[in-house]
């Protein structure tokens, strides 16, 4: 459950292994004491909240967020899903819809691997660059299923910022409420028009690859955000830094989480967003769109 009394970062990673996938050692996300230094680091600067969207065949570790919890105050918001199709074992491949949404269910309603941790949030549901693949489309339409089921809002992974429409399409074809549903990694693109008209029919956004400026650089993400500004659409922007690799801590020289509130949010006001605005992005869409609704 959301603690609204302060910021969130809507799409994070805490524990994280693709490093077998990458093959580099610099994707598996899993060092204890450095993580807890800069989530306790986040709370001393307001930030109450981290949604962590990691789920099954990710390198998921529910306890490792339990302790972080307990050791840093954070609020950690965990993830039941699929990612993308490059990533499912044989059990996706195999298993019905239902079944797959049975898994979510029961990762909500009971919790995850065993823990008392149970998922707050339908995270993070994907599909490839420039198609969605038959496998994909499945784990839509049991995150659907489990939505209804639950009531959880469904936040989803989009490569390179390609096939949100698509995305928005499946899910309204299976009844899902277009305002529970976030559109990932919208900020990887110029692509102001079309996260408008994403927004128009309904659904939120995110920009959550914050401070990583060799994919696409903050200035054209400041500069996306002031023309959402302008037509008055930050009520359903979120912000988050999509956080994945030891080399992003800044205990191994990277920027750290921090990063967003100390260095992007002054960019944000210096460009003439407010600070009702930015309040509005980190604050307020978040504490509506991740609060437990029932189903």
């Amino acid at each position: 459950m959301i603690n609204p009394n302060g910021y969130t970062y809507a799409h994070e990673h805490l524990h994280i292994d693709l490093s077998g996938f990458k093959n580099n050692l610099d994707c598996r996300l899993d060092q204890y004491q450095p993580i807890c230094a800069e989530m306790r680091e986040l709370v001393s600067k307001g930030v109450t909240n981290i949604v962590e969207v990691t789920n099954r065949y990710m390198g998921r570790n529910p306890q490792f967020l339990l302790n972080l919890m307990r050791d840093s105050g954070i609020n950690v918001i965990a993830s039941t899903g699929y990612y993308t199709d490059s990533f499912y074992p044989p059990m996706v491949r195999e298993s019905s819809a239902q079944q797959l949404a049975q898994t979510m269910i029961d990762e909500i309603e009971i919790g995850i691997d065993g823990t008392e941790l149970k998922a707050g949030v339908i995270a993070e549901i994907g599909t490839s660059e420039g198609v969605i693949t038959p496998d994909e489309a499945k784990v839509f339409h049991a995150a659907a299923l489990a939505h209804h089921a639950t009531g959880l809002s469904i936040s989803t992974h989009t490569s390179f910022s390609t096939m949100g429409l698509q995305q928005i399409a499946l899910l309204k074809q299976h009844a899902v409420p277009l305002d529970r549903v976030v559109i990932g990694h919208c900020d990887l693109k110029e692509q102001p028009d079309l996260i408008m008209k994403m927004i128009d029919m309904g659904v939120y956004v995110q920009f959550d690859t914050i401070g990583k400026n060799s994919y696409f650089p903050d200035e054209r993400r400041v500069a996306m955000l002031v023309t959402l500004a302008e037509h008055g659409l930050l009520d359903r922007v979120m912000l988050s830094m999509d956080i994945t690799r030891r080399s992003h801590l800044k205990a191994n020289g990277g920027s750290g989480f921090s990063y967003l509130v100390d260095s992007f949010v002054p960019m944000l006001l210096a460009a003439g967003i407010s600070h009702d605005q930015v309040e509005m992005m980190l604050r307020h869409n978040p504490n509506k769109f991740f609060k437990t609704q029932g189903k």
